[in-house]
């Protein structure tokens, strides 16, 4: 597997005035590969302690957080002296341990020599209410599913990547139809690594299938672990709503989808669990295509996705037949996965916001709406080959923006400034331009 977040911890590692770092993410995106994998390529030795597991540890803050004894009795477990330039310290699942994630704090202000990296579930860290989150102290990276780019390395499709992201498009043209199938099986597929793996030993959609549901039924069971117990069943409903929700024409979050007469009050503790333990994406309604676009978003009115493609297609039971007809997976639940695959490559890109714009009569929309380098870009997905918008085409009529794009099934053609960029090249697009424009 090769991810970019390991370049994002090789940039943390050389950094003068290091913190702490924790790394972000759902359940089973790869957090402890990615730890172990940095620990094996950058350092001489890795230090690994799991707070879920280890119960050796788990009175290991409750002393106190001097640092200095903590360290001695790392090194115990670890059988010899841990060697601060050498060394990774690797602390997962640190929410299930009290004081784990203060004790950051302490790390940071009184021994910043030792590299430590740690991750933990979202849902544990966020319910831990008996210690103080040091703010400040640390440093964050988000971990989401790979990429399309991450499954197509995973493919051993390196050149057609490099080519890609030098916006190529011209010597990219011949494999269209080649990227744009392994594009219709990564919708399938998704971005979750051991089902990736799975696919890449085996090219069994059956058995990826299978491990996608057992990594649903996974979160179900960390709801009912994790949530108080009042919670549960309105998280459940929000969450077993979601591909209603992305199937609808209007991909609007409406609470009545879930049940009649539901309203915003009774779900949105759920929602926020839902996006604090990153296995949804909200997207907010934006009325005014100006910097900076948070100050004009809706606050009452979003949509809201999957933290993954293949799990929403895993979820709305969509059969692996459907990759024999065509690109029909493009359109099948009216779009809903080409616009979740878009959601998922815009988070993997290093935006200011992503949003979604309408009129205030909602009679016009554009499917999103980002904000990049002091640039509003509006982004139009369509999930055939028709590319005709008139949303789009009045919002850049009205707004005038300097770059638009609409993406699609096509290959790359550009008219003005408006650029029709296929799907799969929607993430070398964005990403190559930021860089051109350092």
């Amino acid at each position: 597997m090769i991810r970019d977040a390991l370049q994002e911890l090789q940039k943390w590692k050389s950094q003068e005035k290091r913190k702490p770092l924790i790394i972000r993410g759902a359940r089973q995106t790869g957090k402890t590969w990615l730890m172990k994998e940095f620990g094996k390529q950058c350092f001489t030795e890795t230090l690994y302690v799991n707070f879920e597991n280890e119960q050796l540890f788990k009175n290991l803050f409750k002393q106190d957080f001097n640092t200095t004894r903590i360290i001695a009795e790392l090194e115990l477990f670890h059988g010899k002296k841990i060697d601060y330039s050498n060394t990774l310290i690797i602390f997962d699942e640190i929410q299930a341990v009290e004081g784990g994630v203060t004790s950051l704090k302490y790390f940071c202000e009184n021994a910043p020599q030792y590299a430590i990296v740690s991750a933990g579930s979202l849902l544990g860290m966020s319910i831990h209410q008996n210690q103080s989150f040091p703010v400040g102290k640390v440093s964050f990276l988000d971990l989401y599913p790979m990429s399309f780019k991450e499954f197509l390395l995973a493919n051993g499709k390196e050149n057609l990547v490099e080519v890609m992201w030098q916006k190529r498009w011209d010597l990219i043209l011949p494999f269209h139809n080649e990227i744009t199938s392994l594009l219709k099986t990564y919708l399938f597929i998704g971005g979750m690594p051991e089902v990736v793996q799975s696919w890449i030993d085996s090219h069994d959609y059956f058995e990826a299938r299978t491990l996608q549901h057992e990594i649903l039924r996974s979160y179900q069971s960390d709801f009912s672990k994790h949530v108080p117990r009042e919670l549960v069943p309105r998280l459940e409903m929000v969450w077993n709503s979601l591909p209603a929700q992305l199937s609808k024409e209007n991909k609007k979050f409406i609470y009545g989808v879930i049940r009649q007469g539901a309203r915003a009050k009774d779900f949105e503790l759920a929602i926020m669990w839902l996006l604090d333990c990153g296995l949804i994406h909200k997207s907010q309604r934006v009325n005014t295509p100006k910097i900076p676009l948070k100050a004009y978003q809706d606050m009452q009115v979003f949509k809201l996705f999957m933290l993954d493609v293949g799990l929403l297609s895993a979820s709305s039971g969509l059969d692996a037949k459907t990759l024999l007809d065509g690109n029909s997976i493009f359109t099948e639940f009216k779009g809903a996965l080409t616009e979740q695959f878009v959601m998922q490559e815009l988070k993997h890109i290093s935006l200011d916001y992503i949003g979604y714009w309408t009129n205030e009569r909602s009679t016009s929309e554009v499917d999103f709406i980002i904000q990049k380098e002091g640039m509003v870009v509006p982004i139009e997905v369509k999930s055939g080959e028709n590319l005709t918008s008139r949303s789009f085409t009045l919002f850049c009529q009205k707004y005038e923006p300097e770059t638009a794009i609409k993406t699609s099934t096509l290959p790359y053609m550009c008219n003005q400034n408006i650029h029709n960029i296929p799907l799969y090249g929607l993430s070398a697009f964005l990403e190559t331009k930021k860089k051109e424009e350092h």
